[in-house]
């Protein structure tokens, strides 16, 4: 079961259809693992097709805002209870798959810094102005210390990692900013690989990574 999950505000931009690809592909990465946020996405569509139905004069208050959340929760909880598996065995093949193959590691990756490698996706995406990664943390290994320029969207596709946020497993979903300065550590007995849309490049906090911030795209 995941941990780490999309909060009610993107899942409501997700199902309004107002995410760009690349965001909109993380949340259904993990929607494809996670009963819980499909539940919230399911009541999100359910309510906004009954909102496109009312009367265009009609006005959105406050309360029914704050109810909106409130059922979205609720149902989230009962979801929880059990899993479809009927879904499971079901389950259409992964966007990721479409995109990227079936083999994660035996993609072109290149080198960065010590234990990570990186391949950037950010053509597979025409028109998009964030730079798409895919990362890998080799098993054991440590990312840089590092702090973001703008806004990361993360979601872990193998492995798992962990920072002073907690461990991120397989489908998290995570999103960083300005404020977090941290140093990921690849946890588990395989590479951690993540696929991140980046508003602006990270930058490299530690005390001789930091000479390499002009290089670091």
């Amino acid at each position: 079961m995941n941990s780490h999950h999309p909060d009610t505000i993107t899942l409501m931009e997700f199902s309004a259809g107002n995410l760009s690809e690349p965001h909109a592909l993380c949340i259904r990465l993990h929607l494809d693992q996670c009963a819980d946020c499909r539940s919230r996405v399911d009541t999100l569509d359910s309510l906004g097709a009954v909102m496109m139905e009312s009367q265009p004069q009609t006005e959105v208050s406050s309360d029914m805002f704050d109810s909106i959340l409130s059922r979205i929760d609720n149902d989230a909880d009962e979801s929880g209870q059990q899993v479809s598996t009927a879904a499971k065995s079901n389950r259409r093949v992964s966007p990721l798959v479409k995109l990227l193959g079936d083999d994660l590691d035996s993609l072109p990756w290149k080198r960065q810094l010590g234990d990570v490698s990186v391949l950037d996706i950010t053509d597979r995406f025409p028109g998009q102005r964030e730079q798409v990664v895919l990362q890998k943390l080799a098993a054991g290994g440590k990312a840089p210390s590092h702090t973001h320029r703008g806004e990361e969207t993360t979601i872990v596709l193998q492995g798992a990692f962990a920072d002073q946020k907690g461990v991120f497993n397989q489908w998290d979903f995570v999103v960083l900013n300005q404020e977090d300065d941290h140093k990921p550590v690849a946890v588990g007995c395989e590479d951690c690989i993540t696929l991140s849309v980046l508003s602006a490049p990270v930058k490299l906090t530690g005390t001789f990574s930091r000479m390499l911030n002009p290089f670091i795209r």
